[in-house]
Parts: structure tokens; sequence; C-alpha cells
């Protein structure tokens, strides 16, 4: 199954990803109209400062959600096949009990419609075969989508690289650093 990973050492709060989401969710899907459109489109994904270091924070879509089963009316719902939360605005009554229990503040208010907005995975993307705008969007690469396994598997040779260089450098310094220490810098 695919998910979106974040890199945080990757982000330069550029929010491109940002930019990307609301014009993917836009009645245009095209930065220059979308810019007029009446209402403005709405990003579902936020580029936050943590400590003076940008987090792009955005629905996690939860195995066991709790926003899901917050929800009164089953708006929420869980596509299982895909592993995506999704909003019903059919059913949506606006109480946002889902944004009160969600553990990333990533569920908001369309002040249009008075519905829950969160991140879809850009799922009329992602029918088309495409991955989600936000991670297209992103110049550095923090943002991915990307199978699990491949992710980790990345994660792991991106972790053993910076392991060794860090001892390779302790060793030819001929300090006795702990390698952990060099790669904490």
């Amino acid at each position: 199954m695919k998910g979106i990973f974040i890199d945080i050492n990757k982000c330069t709060a550029c929010k491109s990803c940002e930019i990307a989401c609301a014009v993917a969710h836009s009645q245009s899907n095209d930065l220059f109209s979308a810019i007029f459109e009446s209402p403005p489109p709405r990003k579902r994904v936020h580029v936050e400062a943590a400590d003076s270091r940008p987090f792009p924070s955005r629905c996690m879509h939860c195995k066991d959600a709790p926003c899901v089963i917050a929800c009164p009316n089953g708006a929420m719902h869980k596509d299982e096949e895909k592993g995506i939360v999704l909003v019903n605005e059919d059913r949506c009554m606006g109480c946002l009990m889902c944004a009160m229990v969600c553990p990333f503040g990533a569920v908001s208010l369309d002040p249009v419609k008075g519905t829950a907005l969160k991140c879809d995975f850009c799922r009329s993307r992602l029918d088309r075969g495409e991955q989600p705008a936000c991670t297209e969007a992103c110049p550095t690469g923090a943002l991915k989508y990307d199978e699990i396994e491949t992710f980790t598997k990345d994660k792991r040779v991106t972790t053993a690289t910076a392991v060794v260089m860090a001892t390779e450098a302790a060793i030819t310094t001929e300090k006795k650093e702990n390698p952990l220490e060099i790669i904490r810098r």
C-alpha cells in the first residue's frame, strides 16, 4: 500500500506543497485561474514551524482513525482498499468532532460548505494514475508518495550511509568520537 512520507530534513518551507494542494482542489486545476476563483481553493497540507524547523503537516490517514470513530453521521470513512480517510460532504453536518479528536490537527472547516476539510490524497489524481499534488510539487523530495517497503528501505540505506561516513570521519580524524555524535551535528 502506498502512502505519503515526510523527510523533515529535506523540507525548506517553500510551501510548494500547499500551493499545489490548493490548485489540485480548485475548480480550474490551474494556478493562475485558481487565484481568481470564488470561493478560493483551500489547501489541505500546512507547512508549520516547529522550533524554527519546517514541517509539512497533513492528515496521516490513520489505520484506526479517531476521526472516523468520532463522526456521528459516518461522514468520515475509510477507503480500505487505498487506505485513505475520506469525508462524505453529503453526510457531514460540520460538527467538527473529527477535528477535535485528530491528533495531527489535520481537519479544518470549509467555510463555504460548512463541512470537514482534509487531505484526500488527491483521490481524483490517484484515479488517473498520478501521484498526490503535494508530493509531485515538492522540489526537494521532502514529501514522497511511495510503497512503505520502498520508503523504509531507502531510509535504512540513508541511515547506513550516514553511519559509515561518520565512522570513517571519526577514524580519519583520529578522534575517539562516537560516530552517532557526528551524525547528530
